[in-house]
């Protein structure tokens, strides 16, 4: 006699628990409005020709943050910048963060 496979069930109205996913965009969502200062390098020259990159400082707001992108606005200017996550270095803020450690938000 053999034992059949195990399966796995998900309940109608449950969420299957997933792992931590505190990934920078996940936090970017959780702190959108807030002011910060954003530094993206952004690559100048071939590979090769030049190795180093411009660094851009932008003093703004989160307005949504995807897998790949950051969209800030610009606090003086209200100019708003459409960044590739690649570039992103870091972000200071003044004030605390959201951060749910664990929390998983839905793709945007």
């Amino acid at each position: 006699m053999t034992t059949p496979p195990a399966q796995s069930t998900v309940r109608m109205g449950t969420i299957p628990t997933a792992r931590e996913e505190s990934y920078i965009e996940n936090i970017l969502r959780l702190n959108r409005g807030k002011i910060g200062t954003f530094y993206f390098t952004i690559p100048s020259g071939e590979v090769g020709e030049n190795q180093g990159g411009t660094t851009r400082v932008v003093r703004g707001a989160v307005v949504e943050a995807g897998r790949d992108h950051a969209i800030i606005a610009e606090a003086d200017t209200g100019h708003y910048y459409l960044f590739p996550m690649i570039y992103f270095d870091f972000a200071e803020f003044t004030e605390p963060l959201t951060y749910l450690p664990g929390s998983t938000l839905p793709p945007r």
